[in-house]
């Protein structure tokens, strides 16, 4: 009997075990269960791309991918590539000032109206820099100026971190978004925030931009209504002309007919980036998120790994 019931016990701890295994949520994106299916195909995306480009150079520690299937509804699940890396995130960050300054208002802080509404459309449309440094400035009640002295600075640095407390609220680690975006370079107080050499630069990984966009596509982003009105803003007419070559060169250029998507991209000239939710005509719904660095002018990567991911996810008909 006791024997008996000793091994009862040790195949009931096993048991749990391995439901705990496989269904444990991923770290960063709370709501998902990793995928061991997922990170296999991202494994395989990110490793054919390197081969298609070795002959420039493309290395493994240049490209970080998340992807998070939605399909389900109920069974999330996502996996990553070097998604835990923090990588300068170019205007992806304008994503979470989208939905910071909708939590802004849901809270009572400002307004949605007027120049704020103007300008947050400018930023996630259009991508305007100056839009973004707008935003930020309502968000954090900061302005650019001259450098400060000491005791002025830490309070105008104070103000300038309360995006970075909010999401780290939420349970975001390892980002910084408290920086403007710039055309060119930061000067006066926003370089002296920076600490000069660029220390404390905006910095996101592929897994903290996948789940934010998660979040607005499922209506988790500060509410159903809010997450609509950010999607709206993010909507991508993909089979549109473009006149900018460069505009071609982010996941909109791995799509099919019928394909819908909603994305915000980034760019500079060492760093290129996508972060996309995509729609397919078989009814999946999946988030992807690319990174690369030191390859912003080769044509083909981002699209070259959204493509893989996505044939091997929804197969072409």
């Amino acid at each position: 009997m006791n024997s008996s019931y000793s091994c009862f016990k040790a195949l009931l701890l096993v048991c749990l075990l391995c439901i705990c295994v496989h269904g444990q949520s991923t770290k960063s994106i709370p709501f998902a269960v990793h995928d061991d299916r997922l990170e296999l195909i991202l494994k395989k995306a990110v490793a054919e791309t390197i081969d298609e480009f070795s002959e420039i150079g493309l290395k493994e520690d240049e490209i970080a991918v998340t992807a998070v299937d939605l399909t389900t509804g109920a069974n999330i699940v996502a996996a990553s590539y070097r998604g835990n890396v923090p990588i300068y995130p170019a205007s992806v960050v304008k994503m979470f000032y989208l939905a910071a300054i909708h939590q802004w208002e849901a809270d009572g802080k400002l307004k949605i109206k007027g120049e704020v509404e103007r300008g947050l459309a400018d930023m996630i449309v259009v991508s305007s820099n100056d839009a973004t440094g707008y935003i930020l400035d309502e968000l954090t009640d900061t302005s650019s100026g001259g450098e400060l002295d000491e005791n002025t600075f830490r309070i105008w640095a104070e103000k300038r971190n309360s995006v970075n407390r909010y999401f780290r609220t939420l349970g975001y680690n390892g980002i910084n978004v408290n920086q403007k975006t710039f055309c060119e370079d930061a000067y006066g107080v926003e370089q002296q925030f920076r600490n000069y050499r660029g220390e404390n630069r905006n910095m996101l990984t592929t897994d903290a931009a996948a789940r934010l966009l998660a979040e607005i596509a499922t209506g988790r982003a500060v509410s159903p209504e809010r997450s609509r009105e950010m999607l709206r803003l993010m909507h991508k007419d993909w089979e549109k002309p473009v006149k900018n070559p460069d505009e071609r060169e982010f996941i909109s250029h791995a799509l099919s007919r019928g394909m819908r998507l909603w994305s915000k991209e980034g760019w500079t000239s060492k760093t290129r980036h996508d972060a996309a939710y995509v729609e397919t005509p078989d009814g999946k719904k999946i988030v992807i998120v690319v990174f690369t660095e030191n390859h912003a002018k080769t044509i083909g990567v981002i699209p070259g790994i959204a493509r893989r991911v996505l044939h091997a996810i929804s197969p072409p008909r």
